[in-house]
């Protein structure tokens, strides 16, 4: 039997702890960051979110620890290497194209970002809630016309690309791998998107060789007056860059539900800050994926991946290449 800590308990699925238990006790808890070196103690298997970064310090805290899961494409927040070292798996949902197919939340998010800002619609909010009704003061833009630019057309870029065809906009992909694209998706390059999109949405994979690869340069190459949009990863984007092109007004909007490092920020994050000041920029903390439906089916999902690749443990245990992780790299 295993001992199990899952760190982030809410609103766990009770079909996926049920399944959970067929491996040994587990303990659901709601565990702050600071808590958990202390609270991991001798779980052989960890669960967790986005709340924690799982460091090799951590890791050194539970000597017994075999697996990590985590319901996730990304993973920057756990040190692969440092896993891979000690012998320990990690579970995740990179790579299970045949299932994510049907994970719809971030890909709304996208797009609800994306009329967020055309709308103004914080900003519209704030200005009720101060007693004002001047409609004119928040006269907006549509989507429907507007040329969007998908920056990775991966599983989430095509799923947002068929939401904005509905909407009649015209959808420009740019990718570094050669991809085909769906009905009424042009693929371009980059320096293409860039010059005509109207808005740009971010959807890449993180990796460290692509860590903030979307720099300076990348925004002065975007269309004057264009919006940006990261739902992706925070450690894409070269932040400073991103303030800049918005004070300078290369910018007319950014709306961002990722941010690099993430947790925790604090008020007086840079980002943060400009965003308090000025409604141009929109800040969500990473809710994308976060609706009822979407974490219900990919608990459930992921619980089943970690029981099987337990029960495969014995079989895998010579093969090097299955230690690190069993997640293989794609596009999100």
């Amino acid at each position: 039997m295993l001992k199990l800590l899952v760190a982030e308990s809410t609103g766990f699925p009770p079909e996926a702890l049920a399944l959970l238990c067929n491996l040994g006790p587990v303990q659901l808890a709601d565990v702050q960051p600071e808590e958990l070196p202390e609270a991991i103690g001798d779980a052989e298997v960890l669960w967790v979110r986005l709340r924690h970064r799982i460091d090799g310090a951590l890791m050194d805290r539970a000597p017994r620890l075999k697996w990590i899961a985590t319901p996730t494409t990304g993973l920057n927040h756990i040190d692969l290497a440092a896993a891979a070292e000690r012998d320990i798996q990690v579970v995740c949902l990179r790579g299970r194209q045949d299932f994510l197919k049907d994970i719809r939340a971030t890909a709304e998010m996208t797009v609800l970002l994306m009329l967020a800002l055309l709308r103004r619609l914080p900003a519209a909010t704030a200005h009720v809630h101060e007693g004002g009704w001047n409609r004119d003061l928040f006269r907006g833009g549509e989507l429907f016309g507007r040329t969007v630019g998908i920056v990775g057309y991966g599983r989430l870029g095509r799923i947002v690309g068929g939401y904005l065809n509905a909407f009649g906009s015209r959808v420009l992909a740019a990718d570094v791998r050669p991809v085909e694209t769906e009905p009424n998706i042009q693929l371009v390059h980059l320096e293409e998107l860039l010059a005509q999109a109207d808005i740009v949405s971010l959807h890449a994979s993180y990796a460290p060789e692509n860590h903030s690869f979307w720099n300076r340069s990348c925004f002065e190459r975007m269309k004057p007056g264009s919006l940006f949009v990261n739902t992706a990863r925070g450690e894409l984007v070269d932040e400073s860059a991103l303030l800049q092109a918005l004070e300078n007004g290369r910018l007319a909007g950014a709306a961002l539900d990722v941010v690099s490092n993430e947790p925790p920020l604090g008020p007086e994050h840079p980002l943060i800050a400009f965003s308090r000041r000025d409604s141009r920029l929109l800040i969500t903390p990473h809710i994308g994926g976060g609706t009822f439906e979407s974490l219900r089916k990919t608990e459930i999902f992921l619980a089943e991946v970690l029981l099987d690749t337990v029960a495969s443990a014995p079989a895998r245990a010579n093969q090097s290449e299955m230690k690190t992780t069993l997640c293989v790299a794609s596009q999100q």
